[in-house]
């Protein structure tokens, strides 16, 4: 039997963390790659030798809907590209719980499938919503996957003030995928990645 963590202490830790590089000033920040609707940046990771990237963009619909299709459940398998499987081991309560889900190979495939067991918290943020995890040291792994390590993420849900049926949506993602991968070749994935996931839920909320 794993040894589950103290959801409760997790969970405060993880937001705390969260608000943190939330409010970050902008300088600390460099830009990595920008599209007419989503800005990427990254600074050094305080976590691991790698990035911290920071992520915001504009989505068009209400805060609860866009949460719904990025926290765990059946909706983020139907439009994530690059996740390949999701299952909930264990939960807490209705908003916290431990998932474990696999992701496609990346760059041609220079990425091989990944594999992540993270505890997920979601919490009311401000105006609106934010939904964060971290990675468990979870024993059970299965041999076709690379186990890699998210460091504390998140995504921030919030209204837009002039135009409230829209929402302001900021991640943080700091991933180690671990294996045998050039830094700069994560890099490249990541930012491109997640200007990808904007585009995609965009979709899947315009579907839904």
């Amino acid at each position: 039997m794993e040894a589950l963590p103290d959801a409760a202490v997790l969970a405060t830790r993880l937001k705390n963390t969260l608000i943190q590089y939330h409010n970050l000033e902008d300088e600390k920040w460099r830009v990595a790659k920008k599209t007419k609707d989503v800005t990427i940046w990254r600074k050094p990771s305080e976590e691991f030798n790698g990035y911290l990237f920071k992520a915001q963009g504009v989505i068009d619909d209400l805060v609860n809907s866009v949460i719904d299709h990025i926290r765990p459940g059946p909706c983020r398998l139907d439009w994530d590209s690059l996740m390949t499987s999701l299952d909930i081991l264990e939960h807490f309560e209705e908003n916290c719980c431990v998932m474990r889900y696999t992701t496609a190979g990346q760059l041609w495939n220079i990425i091989s499938p990944r594999e992540f067991v993270d505890f997920s918290y979601t919490v009311g943020y401000k105006e609106g919503l934010l939904s964060c995890g971290i990675s468990l040291d979870w024993s059970e792994k299965r041999s076709e996957f690379v186990r890699g390590y998210n460091h504390p993420c998140g995504w921030f849900c919030v209204p837009l003030k002039e135009s409230p049926s829209r929402s302001l949506l900021t991640g943080y993602i700091q991933t180690d995928l671990r294996g045998m991968i050039p830094q700069s070749a994560v890099d490249t994935a990541m930012a491109s990645t997640l200007i990808n996931f904007y585009g995609d839920l965009q979709k899947a909320l315009q579907k839904a």
